[in-house]
């Protein structure tokens, strides 16, 4: 292994841009290379963005035998397909979430990530942070007593007509786009998996959800109640209720430098400050450690696989207008 890890980006996604600062300031990761499906669109973007290398396909990327990591940020149809191509070639892979769209797929994932000893990780930046390592110390330390209901929501306004999120070839929907937030975000404080779950979606006129609501249940009686939406005002927000206290996190999926949680006991509300980093800081550091040093993923596999068990159930419920209470 190299002093640092070079990065090579599979694509000129705008998210990309996100990684670019916490790569260049790293002391264990770089920047290296990107990727286009032509070679003048990746040599504008190499310019534009001071990356030493630019290739002419996906392909070439994977080949490049300077890169060690490689970001994914393709539409949600091609993450699995490219990151398990990633993998054969030698790469480790941070790959945007949705991981996969069928837990097929992250079987397939983690079977070449074992036979390949790589590392692979669904790129859920707020893992990491400090704010979300807080508020599990709070669930997991028993300070809101025993958890009964958990309410999340991500909602915003729409996006571009020819953006594949519109499209149900390509894995659009609310539920895969920012569903998975609340979805993961509860079953990592519960540290379980949800026993039942049931759905209601609104189509839009492509034919994704375009707004979905849920309830799911889990181990011990705690019921989490979610919303997402492609349709509504930006709105995003986890509340987790015990039968001693309240916790509510303002910004639970893009935490920043400085955050408040609010914890309401007995009718009295604290204010939590927390710092942390910025947001994609920890998401490449974790990297490095599960990479460099063996430390366990940000997001192990299985916990991935929950994830598309989950949104694989509720879609079923939502088409059959039943509950469901075998997961795949």
């Amino acid at each position: 292994m190299t002093e640092k890890l070079r990065w090579g980006l599979l694509s000129t996604a705008d998210i990309n841009q996100g990684l670019f600062e916490p790569l260049r300031k790293s002391r264990r990761n770089t920047l290296l290379a990107v990727a286009s499906r032509d070679l003048p669109t990746a040599e504008a973007y190499a310019r534009k963005h001071k990356i030493k290398r630019a290739h002419a396909s996906y392909a070439d990327l994977l080949a490049d035998p300077d890169i060690d990591v490689v970001y994914n940020p393709l539409p949600n149809h091609l993450h699995a397909e490219w990151t398990v191509k990633a993998v054969k070639a030698g790469k480790h892979i941070l790959c945007e979430k949705p991981l996969a769209l069928s837990v097929d797929e992250v079987d397939a994932i983690s079977a070449a990530a074992e036979k390949y000893g790589r590392v692979v990780v669904e790129a859920l930046m707020y893992r990491s942070h400090a704010q979300t390592l807080k508020v599990r110390e709070i669930v997991q330390g028993g300070k809101l007593g025993q958890v009964k209901v958990v309410r999340g929501s991500f909602t915003y306004p729409g996006t571009d007509a020819d953006n594949y999120r519109l499209k149900p070839e390509m894995g659009g929907g609310c539920l895969w786009d920012v569903g998975v937030y609340p979805l993961s975000f509860t079953r990592f404080m519960l540290g379980a998996e949800p026993l039942e779950v049931f759905g209601w979606q609104t189509l839009g006129a492509t034919g994704v959800d375009e707004s979905f609501a849920a309830q799911l249940r889990f181990p011990d009686g705690v019921h989490l109640q979610m919303d997402c939406s492609m349709a509504l005002p930006y709105h995003v927000f986890m509340e987790i209720v015990g039968d001693e206290a309240a916790l509510v996190i303002p910004q639970p999926f893009n935490p920043g430098l400085k955050n408040a949680l609010y914890l309401t006991r007995k009718g009295k509300t604290e204010t939590i400050q927390v710092n942390g980093a910025g947001t994609y800081v920890g998401e490449v550091e974790a990297m490095a450690d599960a990479i460099l040093e063996g430390a366990p993923p940000a997001v192990p596999l299985a916990d991935s696989r929950g994830t598309v068990a989950a949104i694989q159930a509720l879609f079923e419920s939502a088409r059959t207008g039943k509950a469901v209470s075998r997961l795949p």
